[in-house]
């Protein structure tokens, strides 16, 4: 085996069977199987001979030579280092390192999808608040009244009167005993809209009370309980306009000393 060499690794010293074969590959580069480390074979090139008779024999470095004992590796152990890429691909990629992922461009097909479905979800978007605030339009903005109702003929829904109870007020209220019947008490009132829009009718709070303000009895009364038969519940009360109330109460089975009366909507 002529062509048997030895090179001993400088990180570790470890000491490899190669042939000239093996250190051609990469022009005698070769990386170290067993610390990794990188090095030129053919530079560390060793001989294992005792020195021929008569030779003096050279002085031993020990630490030169790394630890007494030596491991012997098969040649396959040394594997080439990879090739450094031309400095063209390495300029490239370290422009690149710290550079966004370049986004592939959208194909046709999801442009057309865009183009239709954005000015979808836009209309959608405008339907939508037509129908949550119908009620909000539909008063502020009356010439949208008519549009807005037949928006509701299609979604089946109804534009009402606002429930806005800060603009209505009991202007006037009264209790009074009915003296032809006993224990027969009359109601009697008047709700004012002020706000310049119909407002829906609200419910009426009617509690009695003792000599001590306490509460004896307390009542809530719909729209139908207090309303006219003529009066048109559904359209609300018209704008600065006013609801007269007189209601009949039954308190033969209390005894009461006076009364509160409030308007609240449900």
């Amino acid at each position: 085996m002529a062509d048997e060499l030895f090179t001993r690794c400088p990180g570790c010293k470890t000491i490899f069977r190669v042939n000239e074969s093996q250190l051609a590959l990469r022009a005698g580069q070769v990386r170290c199987g067993h610390c990794r480390t990188v090095f030129n074979g053919r530079e560390e090139l060793i001989s294992l001979d005792p020195p021929a008779h008569g030779e003096p024999e050279e002085e031993v470095d020990e630490l030169a030579l790394g630890p007494p004992t030596v491991t012997l590796r098969s040649a396959h152990a040394l594997d080439p280092p990879p090739e450094e890429p031309p400095p063209s691909v390495v300029h490239s990629d370290y422009e690149n390192r710290f550079a966004w992922e370049k986004k592939k461009a959208p194909s046709r097909v999801w442009n057309i999808v865009g183009w239709i479905a954005v000015p979808a979800l836009v209309v959608l978007l405008v339907l939508q608040g037509l129908f949550h605030f119908r009620d909000v339009l539909a008063a502020h903005l009356p010439a949208s009244k008519p549009a807005l109702v037949r928006l509701c003929a299609v979604a089946g829904c109804a534009i009402r009167p606002l429930r806005d109870v800060t603009a209505l007020s009991i202007d006037a209220s009264d209790l009074q005993a009915d003296p032809a019947h006993k224990g027969l008490l009359t109601l009697t009132a008047t709700i004012r809209n002020r706000a310049r829009h119909a407002v829906d009718y609200p419910y009426l709070e009617l509690t009695l009370t003792d000599a001590a303000d306490q509460v004896v009895v307390r009542r809530a009364l719909a729209p139908a309980d207090y309303a006219s038969g003529t009066a048109n519940t559904a359209a609300g009360i018209p704008g600065n306009g006013e609801v007269p109330v007189k209601l009949f109460i039954d308190a033969s089975a209390t005894s009461q000393a006076g009364y509160r009366l409030y308007l609240f909507f449900p």
